[in-house]
């Protein structure tokens, strides 16, 4: 593992590093915002999922998080959105290939040699974290838009792995939506049954802990109706009795103007829980 970026950060050290990935079988980068309490004890971590077209860079250049990470003593952990180099698969597009792995593991050629992000999010990245930072096992998870929707099932499948989840602008019903009906027949094929593994509103209806849902989402989002429909998940988790805090924020889009205005909310819902 290699420390690439070294920055000083509201009393704390924002750094990236690059490391060989055995679950994607490339290098890989990730982004992590070690807070000033970092210096004297372990802390809890909360993990950032990035939406399409994004790196680790989004979030800790856009979002401001860092100010409240370090009033609340959280470690902010951010990973790229997809394998990347020259032997990984890419195709036309910004909704498929490198940049939209879409946090699942591929099934399907030529996918399938490197894209398992959900290996790499949910095992591979937090036992690196863990073996080398000064951490606690009390994990969060978070993310926007393809990464919402990666946050969401990563908590759904593991239950007692995460100690809360929240999303903005996830997508929540990948199966019923063009972004995830392009990826989802790609990566896994198209036996649909396989991709309810990865659909939050499927998920909600068998998950064994009733881990609180948080998301926002922007009223004035450009992706609302075609994309991101949140009322299937309100419908799905009115259906399951699954707790959802549901919020439509307004005049809000589907940018990082948006995640700014709220992301000191939703770590401070976290740093509640962890």
């Amino acid at each position: 593992m290699e420390r690439i970026e070294h920055r000083a950060c509201f009393g704390g050290w924002q750094d990236v590093y690059r490391h060989r990935s055995t679950a994607l079988g490339c290098d890989m980068q990730f982004a992590v915002y070690l807070p000033p309490q970092a210096a004297q004890r372990r802390l809890p971590v909360l993990y950032w999922l990035s939406g399409l077209t994004c790196t680790e860079q989004n979030v800790i250049t856009k979002a401001g998080a860092q100010r409240y990470a370090a009033e609340h003593g959280v470690i902010l952990v951010a990973p790229d959105t997809s394998p990347r180099g020259d032997a990984v698969a890419d195709a036309e597009g910004y909704d498929l290939g490198k940049g939209a792995g879409f946090y699942l593991n591929a099934t399907q050629a030529p996918w399938a040699a490197h894209y398992r992000m959900y290996d790499y999010v949910v095992e591979e990245l937090p036992a690196l974290v863990e073996a080398n930072f000064p951490v606690t096992a009390a994990r969060a998870i978070s993310g926007h838009s393809m990464g919402g929707h990666g946050a969401l099932v990563c908590a759904l499948r593991n239950p007692g792995r995460y100690r809360s989840v929240s999303a903005f602008s996830p997508i929540v019903a990948p199966s019923q939506v063009p972004w995830g009906q392009k990826a989802f027949a790609a990566y896994l094929g198209e036996d649909r049954h396989a991709w309810k593994q990865y659909d939050a509103a499927e998920l909600v209806g068998t998950a064994t802990e009733r881990l609180p849902l948080r998301v926002d989402q922007g009223d004035a989002d450009e992706f609302l109706d075609a994309q991101l429909r949140p009322q299937l998940l309100q419908a799905a988790c009115d259906a399951a009795g699954h707790p959802l805090d549901l919020r439509l924020q307004p005049g809000y889009d589907h940018s990082y103007y948006f995640i700014a205005s709220f992301i000191g909310e939703h770590i401070a819902h976290h740093a509640a829980a962890l």
